[in-house]
């Protein structure tokens, strides 16, 4: 029996239960997302037509999910506008540069600690590099923080990350899956893809008065037409580049923050980033079997310290060389402390080539930590960060006694 839309249905039914008790709590709705996604699944019981193993909707899901991320973050890059991104160009670099040095260098201190081979560590050098920009965007725009001067940097240095996730990836398949290693496909890779994103912010700056013009009609169902049409062809084409889909949407969403039309965009869009970026994250916390978590607790929470210590130290330098306050930079670290969707992908790299299964367990494990620490530490980042300064100018005043005393 077709059961698909029962089964929608009953994960809606889930889904709303969850964001309920998150409200009342009032703290980000994402981790109930996740965690109930866990709790069901291919793993959990069924009884007849209540089954919640999700199996002949789960590809439904999937999809349903992907959708997600692109609407996640092509409502953020409304936000913001491609001049504004220009203008914050240096501090991107900076700030960019130096997380994903420090992240790439902590996944490969990881891996030596478990002694693991060449192949492993870099699989998991990249799972420790990979900011979820779903989580990220949605952390962002829940928190009511589009807004805020770190988020502009925020934003590019997930651009920048994804990009060098991208050649990363790259390298990984030709490692782990053919064994090619081709330093010409590598280059062209990165090369095009860099090449694409350059041109899609400098070009958006020209081409903005005539897509005003295109979209100058009343009919909202052909306006909204041509706004999906935009985001999934760049988004579907970003992809044949080796640039993710969802940075192909942010692309879009930047262009289109200059229009004049960007308040109906933003109106019409909205329903569909809620809608189905709660089925991405309920869908992530389908893939996740609990059982499959064992002998990797301990190399996960170190790990975990060692991501958020990099995180802060190039959330620090991004805001200085942007000069924006030291708890604007110290909300930088920990808005991109959150893994996701890209570290999933690179742990199936390795799954897919045959490599320790202990790889698999750490990725999932690590991924669903952070993914509930990451929006509980952004929130609570302005209490945290005054009680660092406190304890910090404790300790200075006491040093200054002992130095006087002595």
């Amino acid at each position: 029996m077709d059961t698909v839309i029962f089964e929608i249905g009953l994960a809606l039914a889930l889904i709303s239960i969850v964001g309920l008790i998150s409200a009342k709590l009032r703290f980000s709705v994402i981790p109930f997302y996740i965690l109930v996604g866990m709790a069901v699944g291919p793993h959990a019981p069924h009884f007849g037509i209540l089954d919640l193993r999700f199996i002949e909707s789960s590809e439904f899901i999937e999809f349903m999910g992907r959708l997600g991320v692109l609407f996640l973050l092509f409502y953020l890059g409304l936000e913001f506008s491609v001049s504004r991104l220009i203008k914050s160009g240096k501090s991107i670099l900076v700030g960019g540069i130096f997380y994903v040095a420090l992240n790439f260098v902590s996944g490969l201190l990881l891996g030596w600690m478990m002694d693991l081979p060449l192949k492993e560590t870099l699989v998991v050098a990249g799972i420790m590099t990979s900011s979820s920009t779903a989580i990220v965007a949605k952390v962002l725009v829940d928190l009511k923080r589009t807004a805020n001067p770190e988020t502009e940097i925020i934003m590019g240095m997930i651009m920048f990350d994804d990009l060098f996730i991208a050649v990363h990836m790259s390298i990984l398949s030709g490692l782990v899956l053919s064994g090619a290693t081709s330093v010409t496909g590598v280059l062209m890779t990165s090369l095009s893809a860099l090449l694409f994103i350059l041109f899609f912010l400098i070009a958006g700056r020209y081409i903005i008065k005539y897509v005003d013009r295109l979209f100058d009609i009343k009919s909202t169902e052909l306006f909204l037409i041509l706004v999906f049409t935009a985001l999934f062809l760049v988004a579907g084409f970003s992809e044949t580049l080796h640039v993710a889909e969802a940075i192909g949407a942010l692309l879009v969403g930047l262009v289109l923050a200059d229009s004049k039309h960007v308040k109906r965009i933003e109106h019409l869009v909205l329903p569909f980033r809620d809608f189905f970026g709660a089925m991405f994250f309920f869908g992530f916390g389908l893939t996740i079997d609990p059982m499959s978590l064992g002998g990797a607790v301990w190399i996960t929470i170190v790990a975990v310290i060692l991501t958020l210590v990099a995180n802060i130290f190039a959330g620090m330098m991004g805001g200085r060389s942007a000069g924006i306050s030291k708890r604007a930079s110290f909300n930088i670290g920990f808005t991109l402390a959150s893994r996701g969707e890209f570290s999933i992908i690179m742990a199936n790299i390795g799954k897919a080539g045959g490599l320790d299964p202990v790889v698999q367990s750490f990725a999932v494990l690590y991924v669903l930590i952070l993914a509930v620490l990451g929006p509980l530490l952004t929130k609570e980042s302005k209490t945290i960060y005054s009680f660092v300064e406190k304890a910090a100018g404790m300790f200075s005043k006491r040093k200054q006694e002992s130095d006087r005393a002595g």
